[in-house]
């Protein structure tokens, strides 16, 4: 997402107009890189390119194929910048090739498919669109630029990859460090006793803020603690899990009972100071995706 501060109107606009289609991009780019926070930002980095673009999208074709297709192709840089091989997985189909009996076979079913984490990025792609949002093989081979050949290779292959890690832990997981866990804990306890000035100082000068769909920019210019300190709901923060990752989960008190409300994530840099936060508060979606686990207390 580019430096834009408060997001502008018609943007909003935009984004009212596609609300429908964000729980199933999200679900799949939070698949294709392993991650729910990641994967939302590759969505907010993708819609935001998708709406500069408008001006080149066929107004007689669907728009959610278009942007699905914008979200794949941030999904593999996304890939790219981690590090993870994608080119020879990115080739149209392989030659020796041999289409099986049943090219479709049975379908991977939802309840495994964090597994698909383990899969390289094309199999990981036709896996997911095929068989947990139910894309024909035509359709699947428009949105990775492939062929129809080439989407049945990898969905031959990924199919036979899963059924033998059945039974086993997705691929690894970032952990965070213990000086990156103190700090998150810093950083609740001090919300928690709404000490400002002892968050500011856990916050580097230069820090980015991200409050998803809302803002994008300087934490300084944001005046995020401040919005905060001024709403007259309840909040809480406690440590928890996303898949495994550790993280802050955001609470909100209704009616006697803590309810998860959303998602903060915190960037550590290298002085041990946050280098940017990320709040997906008006994200609902995030928390349908993957386990959501609290650690800390709530009392």
């Amino acid at each position: 997402m580019e430096d834009t501060g408060k997001f502008e109107t018609r943007y909003l606009a935009f984004l009212e107009t596609i609300s429908p289609l964000r729980p199933r991009l999200h679900r799949y780019c939070a698949r294709m890189t392993g991650s729910i926070t990641d994967g939302e930002d590759v969505v907010q980095d993708a819609l935001f390119r998708a709406y500069r673009s408008l001006e080149n999208w066929d107004e007689s074709r669907p728009l959610a194929p278009w942007i699905f297709r914008i979200a794949h192709n941030q999904c593999i840089d996304f890939l790219r910048s981690r590090g993870v091989r994608v080119e020879a997985e990115l080739a149209v189909a392989e030659p020796d090739f041999v289409e099986p009996a049943d090219p479709l076979g049975p379908a991977i079913g939802p309840a495994i498919e964090h597994l698909v984490l383990n899969l390289p990025p094309k199999e990981r792609a036709c896996v997911l669109l095929k068989d947990v949002f139910e894309y024909s093989l035509q359709e699947i081979a428009e949105l990775v630029d492939s062929t129809v050949g080439g989407v049945k290779a990898a969905l031959n292959r990924g199919r036979s990859k899963l059924e033998s890690l059945q039974g086993r832990p997705a691929a690894a997981l970032r952990v965070s460090t213990p000086e990156n866990k103190q700090i998150l804990q810093l950083y609740v306890d001090r919300f928690n006793r709404r000490d400002w000035d002892g968050l500011r100082e856990l916050i580097s000068a230069d820090a980015r803020l991200l409050v998803a769909d809302r803002y994008s920019g300087s934490f300084a210019a944001g005046g995020y603690l401040g919005v905060y300190s001024r709403m007259q709901v309840t909040w809480r923060l406690t440590l928890g899990e996303l898949d495994g990752e550790p993280s802050i989960i955001l609470l909100n008190e209704r009616n006697g009972e803590w309810e998860i409300e959303g998602i903060v994530q915190l960037d550590i840099g290298p002085d041990g100071r946050i280098a940017q936060i990320s709040d997906y508060q008006h994200c609902p979606w995030t928390l349908t995706v993957g386990s959501i686990v609290v650690r800390g207390s709530i009392n």
